[in-house]
């Protein structure tokens, strides 16, 4: 016999259960149940500890800049033991002439910056009198069209440090269509984000990045706890019959309901997805990393920032590390230096099939070039997370145009998570409240408009 619910939400990642959180926030009475095919909730974000050494698998934190995702920390009442990094307290560094440089976060600074010659400043400014890009361009042909070619090694950090992607395959229209949106209504990029400044109350001092003492994990476990989850429930089938959507899971369960969520990743939702409406693409391009946590003595002479990131043309082993002692000193014995560095990514796969050992190696190597550390470090843990962080590349509008046509043809279905429209957690995190939102008043979904979302590397 079919179990019935009125809404069943398929994933309990971040995404499902922030959908769930809100869904009963809005009424306390639905009937919500999530279906998760692992025996854990989650998914990407998940948390390391080791002793007294605090890690993550996954994300490693999120900004406060976002309504929703503060609202959630009020609800769930981890607003009261966050632990808060300030953008405006730390440096970001680059790996600039193998050397660490800071990178500017105000246009002030980026008039100051050694990353630029004079010409490259003055470049920056042609933004102003060039016409809208034309749709489809990679983020490296776009930024270099707008603000010239000197900017193209910040811009590959600020994509390495988010997607740890490839800024010569993503896709601008996908990745920044807030940018895109201001470009095309205003002409310049500059101009729209002068005007937009006009319009908005000052948003007072640079926004923090939140982890928790026992990792970004905690949310998940206070989210599942008010959650009805049933485990080991993958998905096998999904179907309408007759105005209600039917599930088959993999163990042979069979579930019911009126209004289903799927809040998956975006390749297992296309594969789910597929027999109700044939996708433009089967799947997208994903980029694993490995995380590679090393403790130090105090003595290591790490300059006080978030961390660093390099560019392609550096010819580093590292992507880049986290200094996440200075950002979150708790997660560390007293006197202890931890750095977290990130190898891999969507440029260079070959390197998560080394052996732990070349592994430490070869970053060790890369940073002790670049800041002075003592020799051994006190701990070191290799990481590698099964999950990768999807790549929205050429084909990603169309995917987007097609889960619109999908949405329209099946109101009762909701279609988001990793990868989606985003691969932050404040993005999956604003989604699930305006899903639920809809969800709650009865009302057909709408399109989420673009927002311009700042970079601070």
């Amino acid at each position: 016999m079919n179990k019935y619910h009125e809404i069943i939400i398929i994933g309990a990642g971040i995404s499902g259960l922030s959908a769930a959180h809100f869904l009963k926030k809005f009424d306390p009475a639905a009937d919500v149940l999530i279906l998760e095919q692992g025996d854990r909730p989650g998914g990407a974000v998940k948390s390391f500890q080791e002793g007294e050494i605090h890690a993550e698998w996954g994300p490693h934190g999120f900004l406060d800049n976002t309504p929703e995702s503060r609202e959630l920390l009020i609800d769930t009442g981890l607003d009261k033991v966050a632990q808060r990094a300030p953008l405006g307290d730390f440096l970001r560094f680059v790996c600039h002439d193998a050397a660490l440089t800071p990178l500017p976060q105000s246009p002030k600074k980026l008039l100051t910056t050694p990353l630029l010659s004079l010409t490259g400043k003055l470049r920056l400014l042609g933004d102003l009198f060039r016409k809208p890009a034309e749709d489809g361009l990679t983020i490296a042909q776009w930024a270099e069209y707008r603000f010239g070619s000197e900017i193209l090694p910040l811009v590959d950090a600020a994509v390495t440090g988010t997607f740890a992607g490839d800024f010569s395959r993503l896709n601008i229209d996908a990745v920044m269509p807030g940018v895109r949106n201001l470009e095309k209504e205003f002409g310049s990029v500059l101009k729209g984000l002068k005007k937009r400044k006009k319009k908005t109350v000052s948003s007072g001092p640079l926004p923090a990045m939140i982890n928790f003492p026992h990792g970004m994990e905690s949310l998940i476990q206070e989210l599942s706890r008010k959650a009805e989850i049933s485990f080991d429930s993958g998905v096998a089938h999904l179907a309408l019959q007759d105005g209600k959507w039917e599930i088959t899971t993999s163990g042979g369960d069979q579930y019911q309901a009126r209004t289903v969520i799927i809040a998956l990743p975006v390749n297992r939702a296309l594969k789910m997805l597929a027999p109700l409406l044939p996708p433009p693409v089967a799947s997208i391009p994903v980029a694993h990393i490995i995380n590679l946590v090393m403790a130090f003595p105090g003595t290591a002479e790490v300059p006080r920032g978030f961390g660093y990131l390099a560019p392609e043309k550096e010819n580093r082993f590292t992507l880049g590390a986290m200094f996440t002692s200075h950002m979150f000193p708790d997660r560390i014995p007293p006197g202890t230096v931890l750095l977290e560095a990130l190898v891999g990514g969507r440029r260079h796969p070959e390197r998560l099939e080394l052996d732990d050992k070349t592994i430490i190696e070869n970053v060790l190597g890369d940073l002790k070039s670049l800041m002075k550390l003592p020799d051994p470090p006190h701990y070191v843990k290799v990481l590698r997370p099964e999950n990768g962080i999807p790549q929205m590349e050429g084909d990603h509008p169309a995917l987007l145009g097609w889960r619109k046509e999908l949405l329209q043809k099946y109101s009762k279905l909701h279609v988001f998570g990793f990868g989606w429209d985003g691969i932050g957690m404040n993005d999956m995190i604003k989604t699930a409240r305006r899903v639920a939102e809809t969800i709650g008043t009865g009302d057909v979904a709408g399109e989420q408009q673009p927002q311009v979302k700042p970079v601070y590397f």
